[in-house]
């Protein structure tokens, strides 16, 4: 089993920029796709961005292309969300999660691991 801690959560004013990490602990060495999804008050959970384990593949909802960045540190087992030219629209609790794939994917049901979440708040 994996543990997943979120941390750099916060308020930030829109077009600021936050950095998101996910810190992984236990069977770290099974080769996990990392994940970050969203939910805000009234919406269902949202795909946000994926990484491969290898770290050589992502993948990213339409609505953050461009602005945000998943990146991983192998040897510190610490995923990272870069979030940039922050919108009000992204303001939500941000999750990160594992999948025991060797691919990145978007479909909630292939991650089985789920971190505590952090909120993010944008304000105009």
């Amino acid at each position: 089993q994996v543990q997943l801690v979120e941390s750099g959560g916060g308020m930030v004013q829109a077009g600021g920029s936050l950095r998101l990490s996910c810190a992984a602990s236990g069977r770290t060495e099974r080769r996990y796709t990392m994940g970050w999804f969203r939910q805000a008050p009234g919406s269902e959970r949202e795909f946000v961005a994926a990484i491969s384990w290898s770290g050589f593949s992502t993948y990213y909802a339409d609505s953050v292309k461009g602005r945000f960045t998943i990146s991983r540190d192998g040897a510190k087992n610490t995923d990272y969300l870069q979030m940039s030219s922050l919108k009000p629209e992204d303001t939500a609790v941000y999750y990160c999660a594992a999948a025991l794939l060797a691919q990145a994917t978007s479909s909630p049901g292939d991650y089985g691991y789920w971190g505590q979440g952090t909120q993010v708040t944008v304000s105009s």
